[in-house]
């Protein structure tokens, strides 16, 4: 693991090994799954909407590695 840096995201700063500062996508399952789609929140998975405005109201990342509802897809 890297050393732990701050920086401003989204108007909050955060602490993030910077190893890991913007892997959270290459890492989380849902961008392999077919219910993703974040560009329309109304058509999007719920559980990835409930996970993304718990990160948005406490300033965090959280990349999923385990969903019951996960559904392969090709992107």
């Amino acid at each position: 693991m890297g050393n732990v840096i701050r920086y401003e995201h989204y108007g909050a700063v955060v602490a993030v090994d910077e190893d890991l500062q913007g892997k959270h996508r290459e890492m989380c399952l849902c961008s392999r799954c077919g219910w993703f789609n974040p560009e329309d929140r109304d058509k999007n998975c719920v559980i990835a909407n409930e996970i993304f405005a718990y990160c948005v109201a406490h300033n965090t990342v959280t990349p999923v590695f385990e969903c019951p509802e996960f559904e392969e897809t090709e992107r």
